[in-house]
């Protein structure tokens, strides 16, 4: 089985609330959900070329736009999930900072669409970014990426 590699950064800030940064994912296949289909800003490396703090960065600026603000790296580990069509690993880091989300400005990704059609359109990486609390973003990430939240409150409340 496949193990792909992806990296992210988690931008968080206490406004006097634990609030997080997230993207709901950009194209057809997610504009009519919001459950389970936001993701932290983060994308795929090759560990044999990049290193996953390098990653990180590439990836938010590539999704959100702009650079990671300036802020500790807090390290949240990394957690695998997939299915059947292989596995991947995702490793985090949580940076404190404040960021408009009327500043995205996303990456752009080509699929085929509609599937099998043979013609291509173009979608942003993240159509969208908001600022949720920890409770609230936990029904719309992912499955795999909600332990991440749970990191992030252990460390917060530790410091």
């Amino acid at each position: 089985m496949t193990t792909r590699f992806s990296a992210g950064v988690l931008l968080f800030r206490r406004s006097p609330d634990l609030e997080v940064f997230i993207g709901h994912m950009g194209g057809p296949l997610w504009s009519r959900k919001d459950r389970s289909a936001w993701s932290i800003p983060k994308g795929e490396y090759d560990p044999a070329t990049e290193d996953a703090p390098d990653a990180a960065r590439r990836e938010f600026t590539e999704e959100v736009g702009l650079p990671v603000p300036e802020g500790e790296w807090v390290p949240l580990g990394a957690v695998e999930y997939g299915s059947g069509r292989g596995r991947k690993q995702v490793s985090v880091w949580a940076v404190e900072a404040d960021l408009d989300p009327a500043q995205v400005n996303p990456g752009m990704f080509e699929m085929e669409w509609p599937p099998r059609s043979g013609r291509y359109a173009t979608f942003p990486e993240i159509d969208r970014a908001e600022w949720f609390t920890p409770e609230d973003a936990l029904e719309r990430l992912v499955a795999g990426q909600r332990t991440f939240l749970d990191r992030l409150a252990e460390w917060v409340a530790g410091n």
